[in-house]
């Protein structure tokens, strides 16, 4: 299926203490996320960038959306294959480097999943379709980076 998607957000700055941007301590971070027909998301920037440590940041939202689109994508994935999961949980990290002059970038992405089979006759092909899913993930091939992957599969148990 070919196609071309479009998505839309509103993302709105709720940090003005009053004095708006008039100092770099001087406001808040804080930003509210909408997206139609979903709950607000309340965002923020990342604790040591004087964000609230309460909200959802970028850095925490980019290795959320890589790390549920290698889920979504591996399951879909397993069914080609006719591998049947039953369980999935992924101990992701993300590296982010400051370059020293404000800005910084991404330099890797490791993803942990420890995905749970029905059989064990499943096992190489569940560990195979952890290549096909990275081919297919969106999120993953936008970014610049690599995004590792350390899968564990593990079968259900009596």
């Amino acid at each position: 299926m070919n196609g071309e998607h479009t998505y839309r957000l509103r993302a709105q700055w709720t940090g003005d203490r009053g004095t708006g941007t008039s100092g770099y301590r001087d406001y808040d971070r804080s930003v509210t996320i909408d997206v139609e027909g979903k709950p607000a998301l309340l965002a923020s920037a990342d604790v040591p960038f004087r964000g609230d440590p309460e909200r959802w940041n970028p850095e925490d939202l980019l290795l959320a959306s890589l790390s549920e689109c290698h889920l979504l994508s591996y399951l879909y994935a397993c069914v080609k294959v006719g591998v049947v999961v039953v369980g999935y949980e992924d101990d992701a990290t993300a590296t982010l480097l400051e370059d020293g002059r404000g800005g910084g970038a991404f330099t890797e992405v490791t993803l942990r999943p420890r995905v749970t089979v029905a059989d064990a006759s499943m096992t190489d092909a569940a560990t195979a379709a952890h290549a096909q899913a990275r081919e297919w993930c969106f999120i993953a091939n936008s970014v610049n980076f690599p995004v590792r992957h350390e899968p564990r599969i593990l079968v259900a148990g009596p």
